[in-house]
């Protein structure tokens, strides 16, 4: 075997080995869903240090590799109503950001979700809105909740258009709710609820995810 073919055989060899060994709780077409782990934490502080990426979300402190994993402890102790994946890309299997479904009420059948695409040259990209279809598939399908919920900043308009992607309608606003860069901003409430949401699952399973029946 010539030596360009012999390397070629390794990258293949290797490429394979790492598609079979990853780790997958949800599949998707670009990306795909799977447990947070210690090794991507160095990433994920640097991600939620960035003021580009937190200005949407309600961190406002600096944080530490300890504080996230401080964070990742604690999410293991309250699976029972928080459940947090990394998004990550099946092509190269880097993880981009991260999602979850926190304050799961069993008793109401209800959730909030949140998410952060931490790698900001992969925004507007649709990896975001592919990820939260992933996610409420499992809320809908496997915890057999009922209704979703998910709050947005008024200057988030990237985000308003990817829950309303995913079948999220508007519920209220908070005015002036949060301090962001100099002002209070307004917080816009969304939900989307099952018998909603199957009928864009149904179209998403087939159209994106290549399922039939």
């Amino acid at each position: 075997m010539k030596g360009r073919d012999f390397h070629l055989a390794k990258l293949i060899k290797r490429r394979i080995f790492a598609v079979e060994n990853r780790i997958v709780f949800r599949m998707g077409k670009h990306v795909y869903l799977r447990p947070i782990l210690k090794e991507d934490l160095p990433l994920m502080t640097i991600w939620i240090n960035d003021p580009e990426v937190t200005q949407f979300l309600l961190v406002s402190h600096p944080m530490s590799h300890v504080d996230e994993e401080a964070w990742l402890e604690d999410l293991h102790k309250r699976k029972e109503t928080n459940v947090g994946v990394a998004i990550v890309l099946v092509e190269t299997n880097e993880i981009i950001g991260t999602m979850g479904l926190h304050g799961i009420d069993h008793r109401n059948r209800r959730a909030t979700t949140g998410s952060v695409i931490g790698r900001k040259a992969l925004w507007n990209k649709g990896y975001g809105t592919e990820a939260k279809m992933l996610l409420l598939g499992y809320a809908f399908n496997t915890l057999n909740l009922r209704k979703v919920c998910s709050a947005v900043l008024d200057f988030n308009g990237r985000s308003m258009k990817a829950l309303a992607k995913c079948g999220y309608r508007p519920e209220g606003v908070l005015k002036e709710h949060i301090f962001r860069n100099g002002r209070y901003a307004d917080e816009h409430l969304f939900a989307i609820f099952r018998e909603d949401f199957l009928p864009l699952w149904e179209k998403f399973r087939k159209e994106v995810l290549g399922q039939v029946d």
